[in-house]
């Protein structure tokens, strides 16, 4: 155990190390937050730059605009599509697009392109990264990141610059497209176009590539890669198959809650064709799990399908995906730990396979701080903002899953709000439990104590 030394001692004795050494000996976590917080850094004075803004943007404003993006949140305080230049919205979508696929995977991609070995810290930052567990999975991992993102979001753009070519100059159309694909397939809903997504509420072609580029952004790249590979579901992993049908398991019950609580509501659906219906639904199940676009006012939603919308944006998206949340993984883990419990079975058992203890503990720690990030930050928001507490709970757990649909409260807030805001999305991005452990060093003891009975529930 290290001897404890005076605060200033310890600083001292670790700045000569980095000066002799150059290295600065901090966990995978830490860098990865390092290297978010510096991407941060500069979109922030990209965009506070002159050529950015249509007018003038502040610091803070720029900072709030980059934490969003980078974090592919998709929370806005001002209009991108009026308040940015081209300069400025081709930054902000290119922080989306290094924020989503992540900073990592560009460096390995680089690396190995250069033919470099990769050092032993290295490849930790990298399975910390990718949530790997074996470091020969590592290359192919980042690569099929890069293609499978490019490839998806390529055909996205064309499929979009086609349809959009009817009503505006193929300049425009493919700009948009291009801008809007980066921004479905990395699950942020920054938009180009007047109240997101509504001028095409009823647009089967818009709505459907939009939200199947959300659902491939967002189910998670190992996922991918492995239906890529196999192609036939009985030779899928365990894993690939529980995160497919339970993504289709919400997508389908979020659509048919929605629709079925608002069809009769004239500020929604009511006023929609059945047809228009079905998508405004359809989009609002998808795009709630950490993707951020709207076809209808969130704001006149019935408090139910609020509610709704909010345990979509909490339980978000796949592991080793550009979305957030909870994810779909830790969800069905603690379904499958409960089922175990209620009919007593000693084995949590997913897909005939069993579930390791490890596993249902990191899904239980995960819950809990999330849990603990949304109270505490509905706590300080009730403290400094007079608004409805639905409205509070909605951005906050909006922030905290990197979702960006908001109910007109987010260019409200008091800077001290915003910022937490931006705390909050950072946290959201970066993982509660990669969070928690850049705080403190995971220690293991060899100790055992004897078991004792404890009362719950």
């Amino acid at each position: 155990m290290r001897n404890w030394l005076p605060l200033h001692t310890y600083t001292y004795q670790s700045y000569e190390r980095i000066r002799r050494t150059g290295l600065l000996r901090a966990s995978p976590p830490i860098v990865l937050a390092a290297g978010f917080m510096a991407l941060i850094a500069v979109g922030t004075l990209l965009l506070a730059l002159p050529i950015a803004g249509r007018e003038p943007i502040s610091l803070f404003t720029a900072f709030f605009m980059a934490t969003s993006a980078v974090t592919v949140t998709g929370l806005t305080i001002i209009d991108p599509a009026v308040s940015l230049t081209h300069f400025g919205q081709i930054v902000l979508i290119g922080l989306v697009q290094l924020g989503g696929l992540g900073f990592v995977t560009f460096a390995v991609v680089a690396a190995i392109t250069l033919g470099k070995k990769m050092s032993l810290k290295h490849q930790a930052l990298a399975l910390e990264a990718f949530n790997q567990t074996s470091v020969s999975k590592i290359r192919r991992t980042a690569f099929s990141v890069f293609k499978l993102s490019l490839g998806i979001e390529a055909a996205a753009a064309v499929i979009l610059a086609l349809w959009w070519w009817r009503d505006y100059p193929l300049a425009t159309a493919a700009y948009r497209a291009v801008f809007h694909a980066v921004a479905a397939f990395n699950n942020a809903g920054f938009s180009l176009f007047p109240s997101s997504l509504a001028l095409f509420v009823a647009d089967p072609v818009t709505i459907l590539t939009i939200s199947f580029s959300i659902i491939l952004g967002g189910i998670g790249f190992s996922v991918l890669s492995d239906v890529g590979h196999k192609k036939r579901w009985t030779t899928l992993l365990p894993y690939t198959k529980a995160i497919l049908l339970g993504t289709l398991a919400l997508n389908l019950t979020g659509f048919i809650a929605i629709w079925a609580l608002e069809f009769n509501n004239p500020d929604t659906l009511g006023s929609l064709s059945v047809h228009g219906q079905a998508l405004a639904a359809w989009l609002q199940s998808v795009t709630s799990r950490t993707a951020g676009f709207a076809s209808i006012d969130v704001t006149k939603l019935h408090d139910s399908s609020t509610l709704v919308v909010i345990l979509l944006m909490f339980i978000g998206g796949g592991s080793l995906s550009t979305a957030s949340g909870i994810k779909i993984g830790t969800f069905i883990v603690l379904l499958a730990a409960v089922h175990s419990y209620i009919f007593h079975r000693k084995e949590v058992v997913l897909m005939k396979r069993s579930v390791s203890p490890d596993t249902v503990q990191k899904a239980l720690a995960l819950v809990l701080v999330t849990c603990v990030l949304i109270f505490t930050g509905v706590l300080l928001l009730t403290i400094l903002e007079r608004a409805p507490f639905i409205s509070i709970l909605f951005e906050v757990v909006s922030a905290v899953s990197t979702t960006g649909l908001s109910r007109n409260l987010t260019h409200t807030l008091s800077a001290p709000s915003q910022f937490l805001l931006t705390l909050l999305m950072f946290a959201g991005r970066l993982g509660p439990l990669t969070l928690v452990y850049s705080l403190a060093t995971q220690k293991r003891s060899r100790v055992r104590y004897p078991e004792t009975e404890f009362q719950v529930g």
